[in-house]
């Protein structure tokens, strides 16, 4: 499927299968950018799996004058409280020379469009407490920074200990 926006040139497409390569290349810029290069394990297998077999996950290319210059990868969780389904956005991001061209926001443009065609009630995502410039884009987006929530995580040898204990 091709999202039609209104900056010559700029398209967002479905990611296929034959674009794991490119999309590993993209994890990694945006983990670059992250300083967390060195925590990315995924794969072209990987991604091929968990993407297109057990579609676990979306992701749409951004492409400028035929060119892929970033990605948005994002799925859907549920609220309790809502009572439905939340979008749920794990990466956006833009090579570097492709920012404030005005491609992040049609981006999340779409995003809320599909946000509304799935009846999703929210749209979540976390951002770096150092990442000033996209804290401010989301900012003038209109997002709400929730900084009641505190993110916690469980790793893979975390998860293995936790599931043998009391065995």
């Amino acid at each position: 499927m091709e999202y039609i926006t209104n900056i010559n040139g700029f398209i967002l497409r479905d990611a296929i299968e034959e674009d794991c390569a490119e999309i590993l290349n993209l994890i990694k810029a945006i983990a670059t950018y992250e300083k967390m290069l060195d925590e990315v394990t995924a794969s072209v297998e990987s991604l091929r799996e968990s993407l297109f077999i057990k579609k676990r996950a979306q992701v749409l290319l951004a492409i400028y004058n035929n060119k892929i210059v970033g990605y948005m990868l994002y799925f859907f969780n549920y609220s309790t409280f809502t009572g439905g389904a939340n979008l749920y956005l794990e990466d956006l991001f833009l090579y570097e020379e492709y920012r404030h061209k005005g491609f992040g926001r049609k981006m999340f443009e779409v995003l809320a469009k599909i946000a509304i065609k799935e009846k999703a009630k929210r749209i979540d995502w976390v951002c770096l407490d150092w990442n000033t410039p996209g804290r401010n884009f989301y900012k003038s987006i209109g997002a709400q920074a929730l900084d009641m929530w505190v993110l916690h995580r469980l790793d893979e040898k975390q998860i293995a200990k936790l599931a043998n204990e009391g065995n």
